[in-house]
């Protein structure tokens, strides 16, 4: 029996087929139309409708060539089920370069949205009624603010089983069990008993070619777990890539001042380890700033001028320490090995410490 098309904002896709869809969102006040553009692959077999998506925050930019490369992949060809991406959902912010809409709401604070609420609040629910309420699992794809960069990492409430599967398949070397937050995209799916991962990986406004290779492995994983695409032939890959932190802490600055980094990302710490120096022009007021616990560093503030509370280093504690140093050498090494010894690093991975 064949399968049906896949109907999305009107549109039917035929099975062994793909096509972009443009879902009208709203008008610029030239009154130049803006579109959400829906990438659909309808497999000939039956299995998951899985949306990927990214850029609901505008300035994080890794998830869009994360997903262009992922729909160049040639295991599509022998696809089960139906592959949804969605590369910029907030078009508003992507185009101004910024992470918010332009009343300056979060649009992943938005969720379910309202037909006729705020502009935030309509996007949000033109995503959810037309794409977010057909599909069977979602992966939202992240970066880290502007000026703070993300070790990869995945984020997911792991009490529900085909979540954590997800999570696990994904191969972030790091996964935070992070709670929902009101309004956002996976507190909703949530709500509809959606599995949805968050990846998280580098700094808003820049490409990094480790976390955009990351990333593109991981959906890959992943969709292979769900028996997507076919299972990669070769030597078996190692039974954990990655390790489950305890909680995770930021570590905010006690005094405003020019930071000097010591600590790397992804570079193990102990409790009472100075990750960086924190002082006045003059170095007559100087501080150290010490992890309160040992962890791994998931997260760096790249900006030296800071304020006093402000966040610097985000610091991950494991139940077993060892374990995720194992996770992070496994990454690490990967990495290395894919991007070869010529090339010349200028970016935070420059530092990481074995």
């Amino acid at each position: 029996m064949a399968r049906a098309p896949f109907v999305i904002a009107d549109t039917e896709v035929k099975p062994g087929t793909r096509a972009t869809v443009e879902i009208p969102v709203a008008k610029l006040y030239t009154h130049t139309p803006l579109h959400l553009p829906v990438e659909i692959i309808h497999g000939r077999r039956d299995g998951p409708v899985l949306m990927v998506c990214a850029a609901i925050h505008g300035d994080e930019i890794n998830g869009v060539e994360i997903i262009r490369r992922v729909l160049r992949n040639s295991a599509l060809r022998h696809l089960r089920g139906t592959l949804v991406a969605v590369p910029i959902v907030n078009i508003f912010g992507f185009i101004q370069r910024t992470r918010y809409l332009p009343d300056r709401r979060d649009l992943n604070r938005c969720f379910p949205g309202s037909e006729s609420g705020s502009l935030g609040g309509r996007i949000a629910y033109l995503l959810r009624t037309q794409v977010m309420e057909h599909v069977t699992h979602i992966i939202d794809l992240h970066t880290g603010a502007i000026n703070r960069f993300n070790l990869p990492q995945i984020r997911a409430e792991l009490k529900n089983a085909d979540t954590e599967r997800m999570a696990e398949a994904f191969g972030a070397p790091i996964i935070l069990n992070a709670s929902l937050r009101e309004g956002s995209l996976r507190a909703y799916a949530d709500s509809l008993d959606i599995p949805v991962i968050t990846f998280e990986g580098g700094e808003a406004l820049r490409f990094d070619d480790v976390v955009i290779s990351s990333g593109v492995k991981g959906v890959v994983r992943v969709m292979r777990a769900l028996d997507m695409i076919p299972v990669k032939k070769g030597p078996k890959a190692p039974r954990k890539r990655s390790e489950t932190a305890a909680m995770s802490s930021w570590v905010r600055a006690d005094i405003d001042g020019i930071m000097r980094p010591v600590a790397r990302l992804g570079q193990r710490v102990n409790k009472g380890q100075k990750l960086a120096m924190l002082a006045d022009p003059f170095g007559e007021v100087e501080t150290a700033v010490v992890s309160p616990f040992s962890g791994i560093v998931i997260c760096v503030n790249n900006l030296p001028l800071v304020n006093e509370g402000e966040a610097i280093y985000h610091v991950a504690r494991f139940d077993e320490l060892g374990e995720a140093e194992k996770a992070m050498d496994y990454f690490r090494s990967s990495y290395e090995s894919e991007l070869g010894e010529e090339v010349v690093p200028v970016h935070p991975w420059d530092e990481m410490q074995r």
